[in-house]
């Protein structure tokens, strides 16, 4: 498979028809960014005007959705266009000792891997989290020319590591050694952005900037702003840590205005998960997170966890000023990315998705029966919205729990459970989750992969 689309991208390389008209595609996904931390979605104590500029030169999502509501899985459903139910990986899990997570397996079609063919650059920066190197899940077997920042996930807590890697090699950082904080990762990152950003500037190129901000440890080199705030150490980190994702992608817009390739750039911000932090927690109640009145956060499959902030910019194609309610969720982003380049998906990919081509422009969302997830961290969760309008939302916290179900029209902050009351919803809900959940021996609803999994490891 990774064979063959080598061969059809030197054929379309090769091609004197090859059209230098495609759009440049960016999609930033911030670690952990909640609609509450941005001024645009209500935000009063975290400064982020650059965001809030995009969103006033953008549209401005409601109701985005993530792949599911942790790191590696969310990832998988946005790189695959896959939900949950059929991705490869659904949950955080490492299967070696040392660095890398449970890795893509080798036949999997990535977005980078469809862009290639039509002549685009590809290059991932931050943190990957899908397979260390030199295993299946390795981005440089995954479509990407370029990578540089995290590649494990576990490695990623931490923002003055003693190394990160460009592409497969390591480059140290000697003065993070013995407990130094030298130099601030995510300088270096974006610095990368920067430069490769301005390489690619005269081809179609696709950036997928996995940053890890403000994802914890809640560490950064400057407070700034924050420094004299009433607040404790860990609440002025993290407005920091949003902030300074803030001004970094206001540079890499800025830079894109400055290379005169603002209008064949399509920007797509969002998080990989809705809220990390519990209402009561001390970042939940200072900043007010909750403040959308959504209910839940990461980990859990209720509204407040799947939701993330999420903003469209392309100008002259994107509608400024926008706020739209209707929903869209990672494995969109697949044939949207193929749509926009021109590409056919190629029949063995077998995606979840819909193109939001069309709707970005103003049109229409796509029209579609359901909405699903699941994730597997301990006990097997599981949810889908359906219905008329989407309007009913199912969920099932764990194989033995009952099943809650939320009418999101009426009650978008889930609020009353009306199960018991509507048992033929209840029914059509059941059959959805089992038609929609694939199987895999990795990441059964049972419950026993997390030892098969930990077995692995031993190995």
């Amino acid at each position: 498979m990774k064979l063959l689309f080598s061969i059809l991208a030197f054929v379309f390389l090769s091609s004197p028809c090859l059209s230098a008209e495609k759009p440049n595609i960016i999609f930033i996904l911030s670690d952990d960014l909640a609609q509450g931390d941005l001024g645009c979605y209500g935000q009063k104590m975290i400064q982020t005007p650059r965001i809030d500029q995009m969103a006033r030169e953008g549209t401005r999502f409601l109701q985005s959705y993530c792949g599911t509501t942790v790191c590696a899985p969310s990832r998988t459903s946005l790189m695959t266009g896959l939900h949950s139910g059929h991705a490869p990986v659904r949950g955080n899990w490492e299967i070696a000792k040392g660095e890398g997570q449970y890795p893509l397996p080798d036949q999997t079609i990535t977005v980078a891997e469809i862009l290639k063919p039509q002549g685009y650059a590809t290059a991932t920066m931050g943190k990957w989290g899908m397979g260390m190197f030199g295993t299946t899940g390795d981005p440089l077997k995954q479509g990407f020319d370029h990578f540089f920042g995290y590649n494990c996930q576990r490695h990623a807590h931490s923002y003055f590591p003693t190394y990160l890697y460009r592409n497969d090699q390591r480059i140290e950082l000697a003065g993070n050694t013995a407990n130094g904080r030298e130099t601030y990762a995510q300088e270096l990152i974006q610095k990368d952005v920067l430069q490769w950003v301005r390489a690619k500037k005269d081809q179609p190129f696709f950036l997928f900037y996995a940053a890890t901000l403000p994802h914890g440890k809640h560490e950064i080199d400057k407070l700034g702003i924050y420094q004299d705030k009433p607040w404790n150490e860990q609440q002025k980190a993290y407005a920091a840590q949003v902030t300074r994702l803030d001004s970094d992608i206001g540079a890499l817009l800025d830079l894109l205005g400055e290379l005169k390739i603002d209008e064949k750039t399509i920007v797509i911000l969002t998080g990989d998960n809705g809220s990390s932090f519990s209402p009561d927690s001390d970042i939940g109640k200072l900043f007010d997170q909750a403040s959308n009145g959504m209910r839940g956060f990461k980990r859990g499959l209720y509204e407040g966890a799947l939701r993330q902030a999420a903003i469209a910019r392309w100008p002259g194609q994107i509608p400024a000023g926008k706020v739209n309610d209707d929903p869209w969720a990672f494995w969109d982003f697949l044939p949207t990315a193929a749509e926009l380049a021109g590409a056919k998906i190629p029949a063995e990919c077998k995606t979840d998705g819909r193109s939001l081509v069309s709707f970005f422009k103003g049109g229409p969302a796509p029209t579609r029966d359901s909405f699903y997830w699941e994730l597997h961290e301990g006990t097997p969760i599981q949810a889908v919205r359906f219905g008329k309008d989407l309007q009913w939302k199912a969920i099932k916290n764990g194989p033995k729990a009952k099943l809650e179900l939320y009418d999101l029209i009426k009650d978008p902050s889930e609020k009353v459970n009306l199960a018991e009351s509507q048992p033929k919803i209840v029914e059509q809900a059941i059959e959805l989750m089992k038609a929609s959940h694939g199987e895999n021996p990795d990441w059964p609803l049972t419950g026993v992969a997390p030892q098969r999994l930990k077995d692995r490891q031993k190995k």
